[in-house]
């Protein structure tokens, strides 16, 4: 029941570690990591923006998957921290639901936006000369809209799932920020029903997902097989292994999470966490535009400009 402050406890984060020779120098790492996710993400989006030559289907979706990566490391990384910084571990019950429910709406987006991209390039390499129809402006706002509009009410029914039940003491939540599982462990009520609830939604999620994704480069690679001229096959293969690298540490780390059952959750939950809140949002940037021509060439229009 959503009473008054009296019925709504706080949580406590039990963070990454609790070795005390640790915390600066993860500190430190971390905040230059989220510099770095957030210098490469807003560049990337302010360049798409203002570079003519960039305005395709391809960086559209890009600037969309670079505003779910900079809001999802800013849900969690902060308040990681501050946390790692002042060791005041605490968090409001309201703060709590807000921090997973934000993060589950942009990190299923990311899913969704990730196999849109992966289709945006099954289209230009298996079928260029239909790509103007198939991927027009209208079709890349229905496929981002849809991508905000699962997203959304998949966020709202993990939430609800998550928080619905009531919470024992000591609320100690053993995780660097308030995920589904640590939390749902804290749960005085049977969680049973909403674990299967979650597993599925995930699983629908996730699965469907990459099923779209690994079918899409599938295709894409074997059509780069059959190229003619070996430089060009050489670049889109370069091109595919790159993306490729980043969904597999994406989602091999998030099937590492949620798509085992609550028992078998240990220590090394937080290490796989740590590769899709931190370590994937800073690299997609990297990964996906940066060793791009047509990135470099914007850059160097800015640059003379």
């Amino acid at each position: 029941a959503m009473g008054g402050n009296h019925t709504q406890p706080k949580f406590i984060l039990l963070g990454i570690t609790d070795t005390p020779w640790a915390q600066a120098p993860l500190f430190g790492l971390f905040l230059l990591i989220y510099v770095v996710t957030l210098a490469g993400n807003i560049g990337l989006m302010v360049l798409v923006w203002v570079a003519p030559s960039l305005h395709t289907p391809m960086y559209f979706f890009l600037t969309h998957l670079s505003l779910a990566d900079v809001c999802y490391s800013t849900v969690i990384s902060p308040k990681m921290l501050t946390d790692l910084l002042f060791g005041n571990k605490t968090i409001s019950w309201a703060g709590c639901m807000t921090q997973f429910h934000l993060f589950a709406l942009f990190a299923t987006a990311e899913c969704h936006l990730l196999a849109a991209m992966a289709y945006d390039r099954h289209v230009a390499v298996c079928h260029p000369l239909s790509y103007v129809t198939a991927v027009s402006p209208r079709a890349c706002w229905h496929l981002v809209a849809w991508s905000y509009l699962v997203a959304s009410l998949s966020a709202l029914i993990y939430t609800a799932c998550t928080f619905g039940g009531s919470f024992c003491r000591p609320r100690r939540v053993d995780h660097f920020f308030c995920d589904a599982g640590p939390v749902l462990r804290l749960s005085c009520s049977d969680t049973h029903g909403r674990e299967v609830a979650i597993f599925a939604l995930a699983a629908t999620n996730g699965l469907g997902t990459a099923v779209v994704i690994l079918l899409s480069y599938g295709r894409v690679l074997y059509a780069v097989l059959a190229m003619r001229s070996a430089p060009s096959r050489a670049r889109a293969f370069r091109t595919c292994a790159s993306h490729l690298v980043s969904v597999s540490m994406f989602y091999g780390s998030l099937f590492f999470m949620y798509l085992q059952p609550a028992s078998r959750h240990g220590s090394r939950d937080k290490v796989a966490s740590v590769f899709y809140t931190v370590v994937s949002p800073v690299l997609n940037p990297f990964i996906y535009s940066l060793r791009n021509k047509e990135v470099k060439a914007a850059l160097g229009k800015c640059r003379r400009r």
